[in-house]
């Protein structure tokens, strides 16, 4: 097991440097020039010699002009920048934001608590909601049950999360007034410990149903297709015809093996706790890691918006690994040796 997890660590380094390197050429790619948007602002209080001049300078510090391998090894701090410090990716240096006009590490933290936080409550009612329909309707294949849960997960998993958004915005926001309309806190206050906290919860209610019902038909189905296959198995005929009660056939012997390429999606949904949506966030004006992806782009913020693609990317590498650990949790068949 320990040569195997070394063996995917090296392999998990070698992606990511790989990954890193073609996104940084790739954003380099962008017709934009940083020493320019520098020293633009002092375009009208210089001659066009001196700005000229200054502009060449500025360039030739940034390292604009070095081939793009020597570029991306100073990026990620493999080697010194003109200062003759290493000062890199390895050593938590991320950038600088020119949105925010501060080090890209002083900015993710906040948007990160708040994409953290409400994405949990999604994870954790998505999965006590899907989990148990799932079985359920599996059990009860082709009844009426079943097939309405199925129609529903169909209409689900096919309407486009925006149109989600907007038709519960408009029924619990707007008609019922339950919930704000859009926000992370209430316009004008000053809440402090648990009023703030119950604040927040009130704010993300909304978003998290929107979010949570946008999730529930994918995951049902899936479950339901895998616990079928499990309850079709001679196993479990054995088990009934050995007189094994019910609840234990179904959860001790089918659920553990349905659970095997289940596993895969709820881990994944665990790590994307870590990930924002863009679509929900900015409907609702949320103040999350999805939101703070898509405005770095449109305000050509490129070293903000490569930080937070590295940090995806090191998040579904790890979290290659722990499914394929996991495999060896939930069923003894699969022992990884090798």
């Amino acid at each position: 097991m320990f040569r195997y997890i070394l063996k995917r660590t090296l392999y998990i380094v070698i992606m990511f440097l790989i990954l890193s390197f073609l996104m940084y050429a790739l954003y380099n790619l962008i017709p934009a020039d940083p020493a320019r948007a520098e020293v633009e602002p002092l375009r009208q209080t210089m001659r066009p010699t001196e700005y000229e001049a200054l502009y060449r300078q500025t360039r030739l510090e940034m390292g604009l002009d070095d081939p793009i391998v020597m570029r991306y090894a100073r990026w990620m701090g493999f080697t010194p920048d003109r200062f003759g410090n290493h000062n890199g990716i390895i050593q938590g240096n991320f950038g600088y934001s020119n949105q925010y006009k501060k080090p890209v590490i002083d900015v993710i933290p906040e948007p990160m608590k708040f994409t953290v936080f409400m994405n949990f409550f999604v994870t954790i009612l998505a999965l006590g909601i899907t989990i148990p329909m799932g079985i359920t309707i599996a059990v009860k294949k082709d009844s009426l049950t079943d097939r309405t849960v199925q129609v529903v997960s169909v209409l689900g998993y096919s309407i486009p999360i925006h149109i989600i958004a907007l038709v519960f915005i408009f029924v619990f926001a707007v008609v019922l007034r339950w919930f704000p309309v859009m926000g992370m806190k209430t316009a004008g206050s000053n809440y402090t410990g648990w009023a703030a906290f119950k604040d927040s919860i009130y704010h993300i209610t909304l978003p998290v149903i929107v979010l949570t019902f946008g999730s529930l038909g994918a995951m049902t189905r899936y479950v339901r297709a895998a616990m079928t296959d499990a309850l079709s198995m001679d196993f479990v005929r054995t088990a009934r015809a050995k007189g094994v009660r019910e609840k234990v056939v179904i959860y001790s012997h089918a659920w553990r093996n349905a659970l095997l390429p289940v596993i895969t999606i709820i881990i994944g949904w665990f790590l994307g706790i870590f990930g924002g949506s863009i679509i929900t966030e900015s409907t609702f004006s949320l103040n999350g890691m999805g939101r703070m992806n898509i405005q770095a782009l449109h305000n050509k913020d490129y070293e903000l918006a490569l930080a937070i693609q590295l940090f995806y990317v090191a998040i579904s590498l790890v979290g290659r690994l722990l499914i394929d650990l996991s495999y060896g949790l939930v069923d003894p068949r699969v022992r990884i040796t090798k």
